[in-house]
């Protein structure tokens, strides 16, 4: 069987990659007022070049930026919108370990007025990446969901949308605005990072959504019509993904629960070309939601942890591949880490080499399943 010649490949990951100790001290000393913006952008730049080439020398055929650039893997982003803020609620969040839970602060995104994009917020990092790549530069954009999904109606200010379909119309058309820039810029490996699928999966995070006067079970068809409405200033040529997370602060997490409640609308009408699917424990069920993969897609099963340095073996990822294939054809489906290995600075608990071995880790088995 042939490796894939458009994306995703058969050996691919989720985007953010573990920061130098450099670029962590530039941060800081930004944050401190003791370098600039002109320096701190100088240094991202050279610590982006060393990992794409740590990302060429893995034998990755997509390349990203590592997320460099970002604080959180979607803050930056969504804070870049006009009008949208983030707000402290009341109460914690719970993430999951191995070892335990560990109690966080409860935030969430507030729409304060009319949603609007007066610039281009990532198109530039894109740029960067594939003016200093060969292989296929790809760039990951946080889901629009995330705005609405913590706070639900109440964070949406009433006066700027009375009628929450405008606000859905707004929010697509301010996400298509950047997918449109994009594209011109030359982007054709586009990924969406989307965690509220993933939270529906759990009864937990299901009643939190009904506790504020959500319907979980209408909440997937609504973000899938927002999805929808994003990428559909994407070009024919652009190849779409979305990476389904239940969180990843530091290896912990905060959802558990398999796809079944959320698969057939996942599936089928969400349009994307591919799935990124975490897969590597058993918080994200059994293989048998696959079935309802359509022919024409992707799924990219996230067999390999970043939540720990200890590497997979070749035999375990190749059975649940096996696995896998019983309910989606072995030609549909790829191979990449469950996740990014630094969704915010600091990153998760492990080393770069670490990093490095579970990245040729997954080069190497999909070279053995799917050929060279």
């Amino acid at each position: 069987m042939a490796q894939r010649t458009r994306p995703p490949f058969r050996a691919d990951h989720v985007g953010s990659l573990l920061r130098p100790a450099s670029l962590l001290d530039a941060r800081e000393k930004f944050r401190k007022g003791e370098i600039g913006a002109a320096e701190l952008k100088g240094l991202e730049d050279e610590a982006i070049k060393g990992v794409i080439k740590l990302q060429e020398d893995a034998g990755l055929q997509s390349v990203t930026d590592g997320e460099f650039r970002r604080t959180l893997w979607h803050a930056d982003f969504l804070l870049s919108i006009e009008n949208v803020i983030s707000v402290k609620l009341a109460g914690t969040a719970m993430f999951k370990t191995a070892e335990g839970e560990i109690e966080r602060p409860l935030s969430a995104f507030h729409v304060a007025g009319k949603l609007n994009r007066s610039k281009p917020i990532f198109v530039d990092h894109f740029k960067f990446v594939a003016a200093n790549t060969s292989r296929t530069p790809k760039q990951t954009i946080p889901s629009p969901s995330i705005i609405h999904f913590r706070a639900g109606r109440e964070g949406i200010d009433r006066n700027a949308y009375p009628d929450m379909e405008e606000f859905y119309t707004d929010l697509s058309r301010v996400y298509s605005e950047e997918v449109a820039d994009m594209a011109a810029a030359g982007c054709r490996y586009l990924q969406i990072d989307e965690t509220n699928f993933a939270y529906l999966c759990d009864p937990a995070l299901r009643a939190q959504a009904q506790a504020i006067g959500e319907d979980p079970d209408e909440l997937p068809r609504t973000y899938a019509s927002i999805i929808n409405g994003a990428i559909a200033s994407a070009p024919a040529d652009m190849t779409t993904a979305i990476h389904l997370c239940r969180g990843n602060f530091e290896g912990a997490w905060v959802a558990e629960g398999g796809y079944e409640p959320v698969a057939d609308i996942l599936f089928n009408e969400i349009n994307v070309d591919g799935y990124f699917l975490e897969y590597d424990s058993e918080r994200a069920g059994d293989f048998s939601p696959l079935r309802f993969v359509p022919e024409g897609k992707t799924v990219v099963l996230g067999l390999v942890t970043t939540k720990s340095g200890s590497l997979e073996s070749k035999d375990n990822l190749k059975r649940r591949i096996e696995e896998a294939a019983r309910h989606c054809p072995l030609e549909r489906l790829a191979l990449s880490p469950q996740c990014g290995f630094a969704s915010g600075e600091k990153g998760n608990k492990l080393s770069v080499e670490e990093e490095v071995a579970k990245l040729l880790l997954v080069v190497e088995v999909a070279e053995e399943v799917w050929g060279k």
